[in-house]
């Protein structure tokens, strides 16, 4: 009954590792307030190995809430591309931010 148990075990760690990765959140925001006028940062002082970035207006189901600005760590050979609001219709649409080449 041991044995069982052990190989039972192997087995399930075994497949959960093997199991390809295919669950990915796609979150579509799509709101129709168009969003307010970003607000102005003082960006603190360049820390190196990090990039700033900037605070944006960001959707709580209800109404935007500022989220302040903040250090990334840098990733050799990208930029970062902060989130924005585009219009989307009658309406305005989200894209989070992202690192791009």
């Amino acid at each position: 009954m041991r044995i069982t148990t052990v190989v039972c075990s192997l087995g399930l760690v075994l497949a959960t590792m093997l199991a390809p990765n295919t669950s990915q959140a796609r979150v579509n925001v799509v709101v129709g307030v168009a969003p307010p006028v970003a607000r102005v940062e003082v960006v603190p002082r360049a820390r190196v190995g990090y990039v700033w970035a900037p605070g944006y207006w960001r959707w709580n189901g209800r109404h935007y809430v500022w989220a302040g600005g903040y250090w990334v760590r840098a990733r050799p050979g990208y930029h970062w591309v902060a989130p924005r609001w585009s219009p989307y219709g009658a309406r305005w649409r989200y894209a989070p931010g992202y690192w791009a080449r």
